[in-house]
């Protein structure tokens, strides 16, 4: 058995050195991508060999700012052959927030496209950035870097993920973590049983997320299989990249099927070779549609960044009951319980916080190793020897899990967590706000958009061009998609005894108020849009995207 990513690859190269490992499309008149396991091995290696000038050590973390590139996965296994963990970058990271990342991490060095290379260079101070080849790199002796010896217990990534702070947290990921991941996904069986040497995975989920970085390129490292990696989701190409990478397996987020869904319908829309989607937060009244059209059974499922390595709870096994926000059962790893707010075991059918362990003596293996120099929100984490993951699920008498809501302060738009305490701390920066509040909304392409509650100070206008003026203030600072949707202008905002904002009465309070102060401002969230105003911003380089795009 691999004790590495890197030597799961080693491994594979060796058994069949000729099979497909990674394929990327051409996109925009750039040549597509195509790496035998042989290919990428002798890659990897040359990279290895390469970082002989800037010789890192094995604990070193390495910033990659590599988008959905072959260089991206390249570089991280490179870097895992060398002992050093790296931290994926979001590439429509603002400049705060990719120098708090780099600098919680205490990243050594960085590996990042043009233009990003250029911007970074005013966000990392001293910290080297070399380019995707590192030629901007020392020049090294020529010989083979040290290697330290491959263990599971090695540290492999660290992964933001926004947690009910006003700051992401970084999970600290192993490399048992990862090969879990994939030895989970490959023994599953079921309706998403894997054939070796046989699959290919197609995804346009980021690199940077958990889902592509560990499911689906493990799953097919340990499977043999082909990753078909996507720069985004291209809603107008998809059937076609889908076709023409002859792809078995599509990954997706919520926000995909409604957006195909959309589309003009066509003869050839069942003229395809996937057997499964596997995915999370497909909208109820999408589900049933979109396997009816499309010929592809979504199989819904629950993780976290900090629980995936022990297992997930999924619609592997009949019934699925699609279009109920069914989850499924856990798999054989996880242990699950459902507590009520007084911290009860709700027993049988009922619906609580869902509480989850390692089914095994050590209720933490599999699990992330902690909050990154945050012991306290790890242990809050894991009171009483169980994660509490924040999420309600509901239970019913066969057994079968369903997703109801998040208890976290929790925004999860598209596929992206966004921490409604740091979408607020920007918006009280800007001159006149007083308060303001953040909840989800319900969003029929995007899951939940970002609704913002505004008091602003007298005498300050409560127009249009204000909420857009706030609007483009959290641009400046934030991910483009965490940026208000809406924002609704209000004369106060409900309190506690202690004056905490009373977050459950929001949604009615928006519903409740004056038309004439509520601003749908969704349009100039759209890549498309952002595209068009990226100067006015103070963007560099390439904008977040397109319209199309999720």
């Amino acid at each position: 058995m691999p004790r590495s990513p890197f030597e799961a690859l080693s491994q594979a190269a060796q058994a069949h050195p000729g099979a497909p490992m990674l394929h990327i499309p051409p996109r925009d008149g750039a040549h597509g991508v195509q790496r035998s396991y042989g290919e990428m091995r002798e890659r990897v290696e040359a990279l290895v060999r390469r970082y002989d000038g800037i010789s890192p050590h094995p604990g070193w973390r390495a910033g990659l700012l590599l988008g959905n590139t072959a260089h991206f996965f390249e570089h991280f296994l490179a870097l895992n052959a060398l002992g050093v963990s790296v931290v994926p970058l979001d590439p429509d990271g603002r400049d705060g927030e990719l120098r708090y990342v780099l600098e919680h991490a205490g990243v050594a060095f960085v590996v990042a496209l043009e233009p990003h290379r250029r911007r970074l260079a005013g966000i990392a101070g001293a910290m080297p950035v070399y380019d995707e080849a590192l030629t901007s790199a020392p020049v090294g002796g020529g010989r083979q870097p040290w290697r330290p010896e491959p263990a599971r217990s090695t540290e492999c990534a660290v992964l933001y993920t926004s947690g009910t702070t006003g700051k992401p947290k970084g999970c600290l990921l192993d490399n048992d973590y990862f090969l879990r991941v994939g030895e989970e996904y490959v023994a599953a069986g079921g309706c998403r049983a894997i054939e070796p040497r046989a699959e290919r995975l197609i995804t346009p989920l980021p690199t940077f997320h958990v889902n592509a970085l560990a499911c689906s390129t493990m799953a097919m490292l340990l499977s043999g299989g082909c990753l078909v990696q996507l720069d985004r989701f291209h809603p107008r190409t998809w059937w076609r990249d889908v076709r023409e990478s002859r792809a078995t397996i599509m990954h997706y987020l919520g926000v995909m099927p409604a957006m195909l869904l959309a589309l003009p319908a066509e003869p050839t829309d069942r003229s395809h070779g996937i057997r499964f989607g596997f995915g999370a937060n497909v909208d109820p009244a999408h589900h049933r549609l979109f396997e009816s059209r499309f010929g592809i059974a979504l199989i819904e499922a629950w993780a976290m960044t900090e629980t995936a390595g022990a297992g997930t709870i999924a619609t592997t096994h009949e019934p699925r009951n699609p279009g109920m926000r069914c989850i499924g059962r856990p798999s054989s790893g996880l242990s699950v319980r459902l507590v009520d707010d007084a911290g009860v075991e709700v027993a049988g059918e009922g619906v609580g916080e869902l509480l989850v362990r390692s089914a095994g003596d050590d209720p933490r293996v599999g699990f992330f190793r902690g909050y990154l120099a945050d012991d306290e929100a790890t242990g809050q984490a894991w009171r009483g020897g169980w994660f509490h993951t924040g999420d309600v699920v509901r239970r019913d008498a066969q057994g079968l899990y369903y997703f109801v809501d998040r208890n976290r302060n929790i925004v999860r738009r598209a596929g992206e967590n966004i921490a409604a305490l740091e979408v607020e701390a920007a918006m009280l920066e800007f001159p006149g706000v007083e308060q303001a509040a953040v909840i989800a909304t319900p969003d029929p392409l995007r899951g939940e958009e970002v609704l913002a509650c505004v008091r602003m100070a007298d005498g300050t206008r409560r127009d249009r061009d204000t909420a857009l003026a706030i609007q483009r203030h959290c641009l400046q600072r934030l991910a483009y998609f965490k940026a208000p949707g809406h924002v609704v202008f209000v004369d106060a905002l409900p309190t506690t005894s202690t004056n905490k904002i009373r977050k459950r009465a929001l949604s009615d309070l928006a519903t409740a108020a004056d038309a004439a102060l509520v601003f749908d401002l969704r349009e100039y969230k759209t890549r498309k849009a952002l595209g068009k105003t990226r100067d006015a911003l103070g963007k560099t380089g390439e904008a977040p995207g397109d319209g199309g795009g999720a």
